[in-house]
């Protein structure tokens, strides 16, 4: 069962632990515990129907000591301001351990686009992207997708503040369509650094990829083309799941057949999906699973203090935000189930935004081919770093994490000073 919390302070709690082992004061991390901007808006949209509803929303930027904010934008019924600020702080050390120059950002209306129109959905989007301009710029905050929201609302966003400014400006966002400056391969991009990511534990573990078994939780664009990519890497993906829940084929599913099947219309869901062999079941049974190896790419908090001694996988990869709390991560730890932390396993998702923000800057392209060879050299990069400081601390993998990434926010902030 999910349980109430409040993400922020499982993100505290993190970064306290791993300031203690470096040897941090009060003071050195003090700053970091605040976001540096708050922004919550009231988002007024005529609906189809012809009423006007308001929609809240908000832009957090955690941290920009490194770089602009970078963060994605989540439509969600479930949005609320302690969870942007999570996703923000979450969002500077995922750049600051893959070391590209950028701080923390995130932003979210409450909304629930299942039920909303396009035509709705492109009026909240514009009318939020209003709302949020003086926040956001290629040199200050540049948003991207994330869940409920996608490379359409993303090339809205662009045009919006466009004209808004009165000129085109490709570099205000990141995860648009390619016609409006969007990077090839940033479609896939966080799914292939969760697939290259797994790669790296397995083998540092000695065991070998073909016939691996793995469980996915959630099928949205994480989700699947991290599925996607570890079945065509010869791993056995036996589970996957949606919002109305999952299937399980011991022997192994059909992955491409299933996100043909989803990708045909928005309404698919995996509830009503047949296929020989399989069994159908819930989300909290998916993670429950004999795998050799669990991705939860759904929400915050799927692994708990309520379900942690019932998880059977023996590696964890988090390709979600937020997925596991601390409460579970000490319970996992005891058990000796490995956790590769979302802050490294989903960060290429935010590195090819990097490159696309790059070529937008420059007026440069690069091919598919260049993107995921970058994407794979920085994120075979940061996991050795993290592996290696784990294996001289004596730690977990998330905490080997926040080791890099804290010290890399935190020397940048001591290296600007406090002004004045």
């Amino acid at each position: 069962m999910k349980q109430s919390y409040n993400p922020y302070d499982n993100v505290l709690k993190v970064v306290q632990d791993a300031a203690a082992i470096l040897g941090y004061s009060d003071s050195d991390i003090e700053a970091i515990k605040y976001p540096e901007r708050e922004l919550k808006v009231s988002i007024p949209v005529r609906m189809d129907d012809g009423t006007t509803h308001v929609f809240q929303g908000y832009r957090i930027q955690h941290s920009t000591s490194r770089g602009p904010a970078k963060g994605g934008i989540r439509f969600h019924p479930d949005v609320n301001a302690d969870e942007v600020r999570a996703l923000a702080a979450w969002m500077t050390f995922k750049c600051a351990v893959v070391n590209i120059p950028y701080g923390g950002g995130k932003g979210g209306v409450v909304c629930d686009p299942s039920k909303l129109s396009e035509n709705e959905i492109r009026a909240i989007t514009r009318r939020y992207t209003a709302a949020i301009a003086p926040l956001i710029g290629p040199e200050q905050d540049i948003p991207a997708p994330d869940v409920g929201t996608n490379a359409a609302v993303m090339g809205w966003i662009m045009d919006t503040y466009s004209m808004l400014k009165g000129h085109c400006i490709h570099g205000v966002v990141t995860g648009k369509p390619l016609e409006l400056g969007g990077a090839l391969g940033r479609n896939e991009a966080t799914g292939r650094g969760v697939m290259f990511t797994t790669l790296n534990i397995l083998k540092k573990l000695g065991i070998p990829s073909e016939g691996t078994t793995v469980a996915v939780q959630g099928a949205g664009n994480v989700g699947s083309v991290s599925a996607k990519l570890l079945h065509e890497a010869g791993l056995k993906v036996v589970a996957i799941s949606d919002v109305s829940g999952g299937i399980y084929n011991p022997d192994g599913l059909d992955i491409p057949a299933i996100l043909s099947y989803l990708a045909a219309d928005r309404r698919n869901l995996l509830k009503d999906f047949n296929e020989d062999g399989t069994t159908h079941i819930s989300n909290e049974e998916l993670l429950e699973l004999p795998v050799t190896v669990l991705v939860p790419a759904a929400l915050e908090n799927q692994i708990n203090a309520g379900n942690a001694e019932k998880i059977q996988a023996k590696l964890i990869v988090e390709a979600a935000n937020g997925p596991t709390t601390s409460e579970a991560d000490e319970i996992l730890a005891k058990r000796g189930i490995k956790v590769i932390p979302d802050i490294l396993a989903n960060a290429g998702g935010v590195v090819v935004s990097y490159f696309e923000w790059v070529q937008n800057i420059q007026s440069v392209s690069w091919t598919e081919d260049e993107v995921n060879k970058k994407l794979k050299d920085i994120m075979d990069a940061a996991f050795e770093s993290v592996w290696d400081l784990t294996q001289e601390k004596h730690t977990t993998l998330r905490m080997g994490a926040y080791l890099i990434a804290l010290k890399r926010v935190v020397d940048a902030k001591s290296a600007r000073a406090i002004w004045p």
